[in-house]
This record gives C-alpha cells, sequence and structure tokens, in this order.
C-alpha cells in the first residue's frame, strides 16, 4: 500500500514537508517499501491517513534514497515512525525507552490513530514529549 501515500525522494523535500506545514503533525516513515515491517506499518498508515487528514499528514522516505537523515535520527531500524509539528520533533513516551520514535509495525489502525492524536493534541498545547495512551514496554512478553 505505500504507493497510495506520498514519497519524499531528497532531503529538501523531507524538510520542507517538516517546515510548511503549520496546523497538522507530519508523521514520517522512514524505511524501505520492500521490507516487511514497513509493509504493514504503510498498510496501517495508508487505512488511518484518510481519517486523520484534518491533524496529520503522513509522508513516506526511503532511507537508502534520502540518508541525509539517517545519522541525525539514528535510523537503524528497518522501519521507524516519527512525528513533527511546527518544525519541531515531538518525542513520545512508548514505555520502550527510546522516545524519539516507533521503531516496529503498529498493525491496529484505532491504535495508530490514537497516537497521532495524542501527539497532535500534546504538540498543539507546546509539550515535545507525549506520553502514549498504551505501555509498549511488555511488548515482546519475555
Amino acid at each position: 500500500m505505500s504507493y497510495f501515500l506520498p514519497h519524499l525522494t531528497n532531503g529538501w523535500q523531507v524538510d520542507m514537508a517538516i517546515l510548511s506545514e503549520e496546523e497538522r503533525v507530519v508523521v514520517i516513515r522512514f524505511g524501505h517499501d520492500w521490507d516487511p515491517t514497513c509493509m504493514v506499518m504503510d498498510e496501517t498508515l495508508y487505512g488511518i491517513a484518510e481519517k486523520v487528514k484534518k491533524f496529520a499528514v503522513i509522508y513516506l522516505v526511503d532511507i537508502t534514497e534520502v540518508p541525509d537523515f539517517n545519522t541525525m535520527y539514528e535510523l537503524y531500524d528497518p522501519c521507524t515512525v516519527m512525528f513533527f509539528f511546527r518544525n519541531k520533533h515531538i518525542m513520545i513516551d512508548l514505555g520502550t525507552g527510546n522516545n524519539n520514535k516507533i521503531d516496529w509495525a503498529i498493525e491496529d489502525q484505532q491504535e495508530m490513530i490514537d497516537l497521532v492524536e495524542i501527539v497532535f493534541r500534546g504538540a498543539r498545547k507546546g509539550k515535545g514529549l507525549v506520553v502514549s495512551p498504551k505501555d509498549y514496554s511488555t511488548k515482546y512478553r519475555y
């Protein structure tokens, strides 16, 4: 489903997407279209794109095609989702210890909508860190 979502093909486009959006959260999925984890995440993002269009915009970035942000945002995982609002990176406390990004695929559309909405509400109030409605620290259940 990644071909239905807009792709940013260079660093300038990514910067402009983050800079130019004043009223909505910019959700960027960094990864590869062919990666299985990204495919699952893209399916979820495509499913929610229409529902969240009033308060969020979703873009995809290929980390091989646009390597500019790999070191800056530590994009070492196969699939990474990050949130930006008014040119500011919005962190989200998911209970995993890494507040900068989501680095696994979320399959449940409502769960993803809740995350985007909580980021939007917190960012609009000027918060740089928002707390996830669900604790993901026990995701793997060892």
